[in-house]
Order: C-alpha cells, then structure tokens, then sequence
C-alpha cells in the first residue's frame, strides 16, 4: 500500500464568466437609461385622441347561481332581481357584448330561473347561457310529475 506524499489541489470556483454577465448587465441598463433620457428632452407634443372605451379584452361573463330556495347570486354575491338587473346594466354599460351564464339548482322551480332571465333582458344582455349537467347512461333520475 502506497502513501500519499503530495497535496491535492483544491477545485477553485471559475468567476470570470458570472463577471462577464454582470458587466453586460449593467451596460445594458445603462444604455436603456439613455434612451429614456433622450425620449423626455423631445419637444413633441404627441396627438390626442377621444376614449372610445376600452380596448381591453373582453370580460369573463357574470354567473348568476339561482338556488332551490329562490336566492341569488351575481358572483357569489347575494342580490335582489332589481339589483341583478342594475348590477348587469352597469356592466353592459361599460362592456356591451358582456355575457351571463345563468346556473340554476335542478330541484329548483324554473319560476326563479325564467325571473332572472327577464331581468337579464330588462338589463339588455344580449349573450345569456343557462349551465346544464349531462347525464350518464348509468346515473338517470326519475322525472318528477
């Protein structure tokens, strides 16, 4: 069995590329830095326009939840019918082609459901859905008479 005579060299951490990022960055920032400069010392005087409204994206559509006791939701908020109608015409007034997905309880009577659709209509919502559930072959329930 040998003896070791001699000292390993201990692997040393290689710097220079991170230092080279570092550099790059800071360049970087610096010269964006100057383009901003440059852009304020402009005398322009950019044209106005008038607010036609937003352009963002289209908003989700409103959930309306009408439960099998007659209440309802507006966005797991509870409302009146003349709330909901207000509440809707607001945000048509600001999005025309809102929608509203209208989710009623299966054992509810279809009275609370038809109400809200008329106050969606009062409210001028164009885009109404009404959420089902499809059966499967093996979960059928009865029809009540």
């Amino acid at each position: 069995m040998g003896l070791k005579t001699h000292n390993d060299e201990q692997p040393t951490l290689n710097l220079t590329p991170m230092i080279d990022i570092v550099f790059l960055l800071i360049i970087f920032f610096m010269v964006g830095t100057k383009f901003s400069e440059l852009e304020r010392k402009i005398g322009l005087e950019p044209p106005a326009v008038s607010d036609n409204g937003s352009l963002s994206a289209a908003p989700e559509a409103k959930t309306v939840n009408v439960f099998r006791d007659g209440r309802i939701e507006l966005n797991n908020q509870p409302v009146s019918l003349s709330e909901l109608t207000e509440q809707l015409a607001a945000a048509r007034s600001k999005y025309p082609a809102i929608g509203v997905l209208i989710r009623g309880d299966a054992d509810g009577r279809f009275q609370s459901v038809a109400s809200v659709l008329n106050a969606c209509s009062k409210a001028g919502i164009a885009k109404m859905s009404v959420s089902v559930k499809l059966r499967t072959a093996n979960a059928q329930r009865p029809l009540q008479r």
